[in-house]
């Protein structure tokens, strides 16, 4: 998920807005303090004092005494209540102005958990409006992420339960033939506990993998790095699978040379390169190699999975998912709880590093770049 970005604000444009109407206020307001000044003296004045005359039939003293009167002598007391009109009206101009942006911008945000078009406000905030509008594609985002969660979380729980179901009424179902037949041939009993003991390691195997799910999600997970040799640690997890391979006629090929080594914490990189493995047993084709390659650079080793067998370009780039597992590992003896490549996933990422699929002309591969040991001890504080 995209973290909000911290971006510089311009106002230029409801800057710019703000300032000519209050511009015009202020222009208006010098314009009538100039056309009353002009109104006591100067040819103004005397045909004002004229067309006092000639309304109410007066001479030019008599109108001019009252004009005096009426205007000249109160001409500080008019300046004064004109400026505070023009003030008045700057500051409700002002608050006018402010009101309706706020308006638009809270209009703007009861819009951000709502489905549909893009959120518009005027030109001058344009600023706020596209970061409202970068809210709501984030929000949108983090929703769609929680409902896909979900709608994971709630598959495992169907494949589990259809997964322990199985194997345990197997289990029962065996028990309950050894139980009901104490006399049963020795070679029968010892198929069906064999059977049942199938069954039961592989209810096991379900149970440890969903407190997988709950400890990837409670617990922070933290490194302690080393130096490891990879082609002996993928000579002992070889081993360890060999039973796997030995069941569908596989063998993994270890190319990787002696003298490469990575720095990272032991135990979860095997379990990256134990997950990755299990993968292309689960995935490959029958009685196939499975290929492991590593290179060393400078800066990083790169490490490739190789196996025969073709993931689908639609679903290559969910395989990482959470959950997320092929139709094909339905299958109760290979089809596990869709979290391996996941958890590979973070695990190297935690080291610095990354992963990812290919899969074509019948190949998929698994690439790993982890940080050489010299970058590691670089970046170490």
């Amino acid at each position: 998920m995209k973290k909000f970005r911290k971006t510089n604000t311009d106002y230029t444009k409801l800057n710019r807005i703000i300032f000519f109407r209050g511009l015009g206020i202020m222009l208006g307001a010098v314009s009538a303090v100039l056309l009353l000044r002009a109104m006591t003296r100067g040819h103004l004045a005397d045909t004002i004092v004229l067309w006092i005359a000639r309304i109410f039939s007066l001479n030019e003293d008599q109108a001019d005494m009252i004009y005096f009167k009426a205007v000249t002598a109160n001409m500080q007391f008019i300046l004064g209540i004109v400026i505070i009109i023009f003030v008045f009206l700057l500051f409700y101009m002002l608050l006018y102005s402010y009101k309706r942006y706020f308006d638009e911008v809270l209009s703007g945000i009861d819009k951000l958990m709502e489905d549909g078009d893009a959120i518009s406000l005027s030109p001058e905030l344009e600023t706020v409006e596209r970061k409202l509008n970068y809210a709501k594609q984030t929000l949108k985002t983090q929703a769609d992420e929680a409902r896909k969660t979900e709608r994971q979380k709630n598959e495992l729980v169907v494949y589990l339960a259809h997964d322990i179901k199985t194997p345990l009424t197997s289990v029962i179902g065996y028990l309950s033939l050894l139980d009901e037949n104490p006399d049963m041939p020795d070679d029968k009993k010892i198929k069906y506990i064999h059977t049942a003991w199938e069954k039961a390691n592989r209810l096991r195997i379900l149970v440890n993998e969903f407190f997988e799910i709950t400890r990837n999600h409670s617990e922070p997970i933290s490194l302690q790095k080393v130096k490891i040799d990879l082609y002996y640690m993928l000579v002992q997890i070889s081993e360890e699978l060999y039973p796997q391979l030995s069941a569908c006629k596989k063998r993994i090929e270890n190319n990787v040379g002696e003298d490469i080594s990575v720095y990272g914490d032991s135990e979860k990189l095997a379990r990256v390169f134990n997950n990755i493995l299990k993968n292309a047993i689960a995935y490959s084709e029958d009685e196939s190699v499975i290929s492991v390659f590593a290179e060393g650079f400078p800066e990083k080793t790169v490490l490739r999975f190789e196996n025969r067998g073709e993931i689908p370009g639609d679903k290559l780039s969910l395989i990482f998912d959470k959950f997320y597992r092929l139709s094909s590992a339905r299958q109760s003896e290979t089809g596990g709880s869709g979290l391996g490549l996941a958890i590979a996933r973070d695990i190297v990422t935690l080291h610095g590093g990354r992963i990812k699929a290919e899969s074509s002309n019948g190949l998929t591969s698994f690439v790993i770049e982890l940080p050489s040991i010299r970058e590691e001890l670089t970046m170490a504080p």
